[in-house]
């Protein structure tokens, strides 16, 4: 595949958070570096969120956000690429949900489930978390025929509001556009 060529390749969703550093430059790095990829092109970037902690809460407050990607990768590569990009950018894994310089999770891929012990797809925990489905809910289009759009809203308005989470910045992807506002 070309660098953002289209042939053979799918839509894929990845959240993204960081709550250690300079949280919002490591989460454009984290887009440049996966977009500088030959076979990954950045569509669409949702706003950033200020998300409270879950899991373990003796920690910073998380900037999070989700990205819609074009690549030719499988899953599995995928994975991969996201994995080696956060040791780039410093992530250890000291903490179970502990703090972290940046998390990448894939979501979705179109046409794709999976469950092997690397992958899961769809994201096992993705409908439960309010910090994946407002950014996801901004960039998932509504004429989605996967039926996503649907899911995502509607597990997000079981969810007693939008407890903490809140709107910290417009997308900050320069060559990505916000699908929707929440």
């Amino acid at each position: 595949m070309t660098k953002h060529s289209t042939s053979e390749a799918s839509e894929a969703y990845i959240a993204l958070g960081a709550n250690l550093g300079d949280r919002e430059s490591t989460l454009m790095k984290a887009a440049e570096l996966l977009d500088g990829h030959p076979d990954i092109q950045v569509l669409r970037s949702s706003n950033l969120y200020e998300t409270d902690p879950v899991g373990y809460e003796d920690q910073p407050n998380f900037l999070n956000m989700a990205m819609a990607l074009r690549t030719s990768l499988t899953p599995e590569a995928l994975l991969k690429v996201m994995l080696e990009t956060e040791l780039t950018l410093g992530r250890e894994r000291n903490i179970r949900w502990g703090p972290r310089t940046v998390d990448l999770d894939l979501l979705w891929m179109e046409g794709q489930v999976l469950d092997t012990p690397l992958l899961t797809l769809p994201h096992p925990r993705m409908l439960e978390r309010s910090f994946v489905l407002v950014p996801l809910c901004d960039i998932v289009p509504e004429e989605d025929p996967t039926g996503l759009y649907e899911k995502a809203h509607a597990a997000l308005d079981l969810m007693n509001g939008k407890e903490g989470i809140r709107f910290w910045k417009s997308g900050i992807w320069p060559n990505a556009s916000v699908h929707s506002e929440n």
